[in-house]
């Protein structure tokens, strides 16, 4: 019987579209590996050439991590750059293991939001617009420029700003924008602006926290100010 190679595969027994699909902890070692070396060889697929590598370690990570390029090189469909992937690989996942987790800032007031984003904002000439997206304890998930440009306002989608929070799966969003004037009173257009995110944070059950305008050396809080 004529052996099946990846392509053929069902899709969702492709390691690619597993993990795309399942996340990567759906995948075994070997389906891992064998993304990383992308083929094997007429003999056996990519999964089933890195499942006998893993065999002969006794199935162990560690034990393949020291595995040289020599001997990594004696199997078949395994050359000196799909080696060194894999060597490389085993050695990232051990400096992961050294590291420690990034911490995450805490952004849950309006001051906190200031000093995070007044070193990025203080010297334009021009406003930006940017959106904090929050996990639900007001720690950082990750920071979005909108939009950039225009002295005295900037143009910002609402669509934009509400595709970013779903992306990144956020439970609690505020948004920033700097004056470059120097003047901290919001215009009509910031008022309206706000109120939009709102709605649409209440139509996506995201918490809305804060809308911010960052001068240099001082702020204006919609949430301290009871406007949001």
């Amino acid at each position: 019987m004529e052996k099946l190679n990846i392509t053929q595969w069902a899709e969702e027994d492709r390691p690619r579209e597993k993990m795309s699909s399942l996340g990567a902890e759906a995948l075994s070692n070997a389906e891992i590996l064998a993304i990383l070396i992308g083929s094997g060889s007429k003999k056996e697929s990519a999964v089933e050439l890195m499942k006998r590598l893993l065999a002969d370690c006794n199935n162990n990570l560690n034990t393949l991590g020291k595995k040289t390029i020599h001997e990594l090189c004696s199997y078949n469909g395994i050359g000196e750059a799909k080696a060194i992937t894999i060597l490389a690989a085993c050695e990232l996942g051990k400096r992961r293991q050294m590291e420690s987790p990034e911490e995450r800032p805490d952004l849950g007031t309006a001051t906190r939001i200031y000093n995070h984003m007044h070193p990025i904002m203080q010297d334009l000439d021009v406003e930006e617009f940017w959106v904090l997206l929050l996990n639900q304890h007001y720690r950082l998930i990750k920071k979005v420029r909108i939009s950039h440009g225009g002295i005295t306002e900037t143009a910002v989608d609402i669509r934009i700003v509400m595709r970013e929070a779903v992306l990144a799966n956020c439970t609690i969003l505020a948004v920033c924008h700097n004056h470059p004037s120097g003047n901290l009173s919001p215009s009509k257009s910031d008022d309206e602006l706000t109120k939009s995110i709102k709605r649409a944070c209440e139509l996506m059950r995201i918490h809305f926290l804060d809308h911010v305008i960052i001068t240099d050396g001082q702020y204006y809080s919609y949430h301290e100010l009871g406007r949001c």
